[in-house]
């Protein structure tokens, strides 16, 4: 392993604070190339968002050395903790220190674009046969911005519903038969519910509830239900609709009142270790993971029969939806003058046999529809299912200012779900600040 690569390795693993403003500090990427002239130093600098020892094992210690021993390349690698990401590389940009390759999530994608930051991946990808772009049609548009790629995915993302199958045989309920609409979910889960007293012991059904995670389940039941969150040109908002109305009273009428079906609102359990899990522990008999999630629920209790329900429609009058599409993925600087090394590293990590072994090192869904095919999957009924759902999935809309409209919605619907504004006027309230947002970005 090179120093350098070892030296952020060893930095990111002991979530040591990095130093980025300056252009001495070793970690940003070279200037860029002159017009006219074309960068040939063969050496890439690329920070990854994240801070999973494994993934940083897997990327610093396998798949870049074989990258480079492969092209003959220098890859200096440096993880970097979800929070600072964005500060950071605002500094790096600043400062003239940007690296060539960065992450980053499908939210971030279109500030980039409004600032100039980004390569257009278009040019590239159609380097590619018809057959490579088509396995991985299901993750590319969340990369876009108005149809030009500029983040390529290496991985999906997915919330399905995840269930305790042996919870629904003590309830007299077919585990082989899941639900098909989340109305059909919630008449379940009335029946999965336990209490003591009017304590709910056990929740029927637990749908993530803090600040972004509500956001997502918002999203998950709205497209279920056939609404949208923005205009098709991104330029003002559409939840506060009788779709949006409906599903934000079905969200908070699981947590509320009489014949709530959970309890726990406004937890984050996506931050829980898997063994403490609601569906690990008993707490909980169906809930909303992700795939990463649910495997290592699955692994922390061997023995429990968790199984994941595909993708539904909100009571049956639409096509199934999920909230999902693109996850974190690699954009190259604008300013790289290592343009065609920095594809040719993403070209790499999205190859077929590379991109299963990453998504496998981190329990992701793959990118690559031939995927299924590979033992990663087929050994896993569950992986499976999220991958089948692939097509069903839709993100966050790629538009500017969208993690400050994702914060102002996640606000509103808060109040909402803890009933200090009935849902209708938390949303037409939080559209209201949306659309000035929008207005502004855009």
């Amino acid at each position: 392993m090179h120093p350098r690569r070892r030296a952020s390795r060893t930095a990111a693993l002991a979530l040591v604070a990095l130093t980025l403003t300056t252009a001495g500090c070793g970690l940003g990427g070279p200037p860029p190339a002159a017009e006219g002239e074309q960068g040939g130093s063969n050496q890439l600098t690329v920070w990854f968002p994240g801070t999973n020892a494994s993934e940083i094992e897997l990327v610093t210690e396998t798949i870049v050395p074989r990258f480079e021993a492969e092209t003959g390349a220098e890859v200096e690698v440096t993880f970097l903790d979800w929070p600072d990401m964005s500060t950071k590389l605002n500094a790096a940009f600043a400062a003239g220190t940007a690296p060539d390759v960065f992450g980053h999530g499908p939210a971030a994608v279109a500030d980039f674009v409004a600032n100039d930051r980004l390569t257009d991946l278009g040019p590239f990808l159609d380097q590619l046969e018809l057959a490579d772009r088509e396995d991985m049609a299901a993750a590319l548009p969340g990369g876009q911005v108005d149809g030009t790629q500029y983040l390529l995915p290496l991985s999906l993302q997915g919330s399905l519903l995840a269930y305790d199958a042996d919870a629904f045989t003590e309830a007299g309920l077919d585990p082989d038969q899941p639900p098909a609409t989340w109305q059909e979910a919630r008449e379940l889960a009335g029946q999965l519910t336990e209490r003591d007293g009017g304590e709910i012991t056990r929740s029927g059904l637990l749908l993530p509830s803090h600040p972004i995670g509500l956001q997502q389940s918002f999203a998950t039941l709205l497209y279920a239900a056939g609404g949208t969150q923005v205009s098709e040109d991104g330029s003002s908002a559409t939840f506060a609709s009788s779709e949006g109305a409906e599903v934000l009273d079905f969200i908070t009428g699981t947590y509320t009142g009489d014949d709530a079906v959970a309890t726990g609102l406004g937890m984050d359990y996506s931050a829980v270790p898997p063994a403490q899990q609601p569906l690990v522990t008993g707490d909980a008999a169906m809930m909303v993971a992700t795939a990463p999630q649910l495997a290592q629920m699955k692994k922390a209790d061997p023995d429990a029969d968790l199984r994941v329900a595909p993708a539904m429609s909100f009571d049956g009058s639409t096509d199934p939806a999920a909230f999902g599409g693109a996850g974190p993925g690699l954009m190259i600087n604008a300013d790289s003058p290592e343009q065609e090394l920095a594809w040719q590293l993403l070209e790499y990590l999205i190859s077929p046999e590379v991109g299963v072994e990453y998504t496998e090192g981190i329990g992701a869904i793959p990118v690559r529809a031939s995927a299924t095919g590979s033992d990663y999957v087929q050994g896993s009924d569950t992986l499976q299912t999220y991958l089948d759902s692939a097509p069903a999935m839709v993100p966050n809309p790629n538009v500017a200012g969208w993690v400050q409209v994702r914060d102002t919605m996640a606000q509103y619907l808060e109040q909402a779900t803890n009933e200090k504004l009935p849902a209708d006027e938390a949303l037409s309230q939080a559209a209201a600040e949306v659309d000035g947002i929008l207005q502004k970005a855009g």
